[in-house]
């Protein structure tokens, strides 16, 4: 691989290949950016807020959003949220943003071998579910201070478990969601990454309390119990352990 394209992203990662009749749902890319206490979360801000950001803009590509850490393991971190409307799509950002040379000029300064600007990053790819295709950016119309969100990560002792839990979603979970106003943004399967099988999905609050408030109803509905009650659908069976992050987005974050 040559080494601006190395350079063209927080991560670099390997492309799976879909079905040339498989639907339209979105590629979501997430990459964790680790870093000490100090200057480094600045300046990963900085490189991505003013250099990556525009370039993938630039690149014509989807939504995307860039937070840190409230509540959440492995903090300091930046979490970016990516958004390609296929594989193809993907494939073309990612050649556009290795020609961008302006990008590459900010990434060859931010990547100082003497002064590393993060520990590690972990990287990885999901599909977006069948029931929700593409993401669902929240308005920000009449805002003005930023939301709070909540990225949920399922894991399962194997993939028949996690392939009936996207089933659930997708037969009532997430418009659960929907209904109540947990503002869900994305659901997607893991294709590459750590610790499969396993599923994440991200909701928007606007604030803390609203979202002990919601998520109390939403423990309390009446098609929710009903859900969970189906043969087979219960948490034993399905997910073996479960990863929830707090977050907020960083003042340049498209997604807020």
């Amino acid at each position: 691989m040559k080494r601006r394209q190395f350079l063209a992203t927080p991560a670099v990662l390997p492309l799976a290949v879909a079905a040339a009749d498989a639907p339209p749902r979105a590629i979501y890319q997430l990459v964790f950016t680790y870093m000490r206490q100090g200057s480094q979360t600045q300046r990963t801000s900085e490189f991505l807020g003013s250099a990556f950001l525009p370039a993938w803009q630039r690149a014509g590509a989807g939504p995307a959003g860039f937070f840190s850490a409230v509540i959440a393991p492995r903090s300091p971190f930046v979490l970016s949220l990516m958004t390609y409307s296929s594989w193809a799509a993907m494939e073309t950002v990612q050649a556009k943003l290795a020609a961008d040379k302006d990008l590459q000029k900010a990434a060859d300064d931010y990547n100082n071998i003497a002064d590393p600007p993060y520990v590690r990053q972990e990287s990885s790819l999901l599909r977006a579910f069948d029931s929700t295709p593409v993401p669902e950016v929240p308005s920000t119309e009449g805002r003005k201070g930023a939301r709070i969100f909540e990225l949920r990560t399922y894991e399962s002792l194997n993939e028949k478990a996690s392939l009936r839990k996207v089933k659930m979603f997708d037969e009532g979970e997430a418009a659960i969601f929907k209904r109540l106003g947990m503002g869900p943004v994305f659901f997607g399967k893991s294709i590459v990454g750590a610790n499969q099988p396993n599923l994440s999905y991200m909701l928007s609050f606007d604030d803390l309390a609203s979202r002990d408030k919601l998520w109390g109803a939403f423990g309390g509905d009446p098609e929710w119990r009903r859900l969970r009650a189906t043969p087979g659908y219960s948490d034993a069976e399905l997910v073996s352990n479960i990863t929830n992050m707090i977050l907020r987005p960083l003042p340049f974050s498209p997604i807020r």
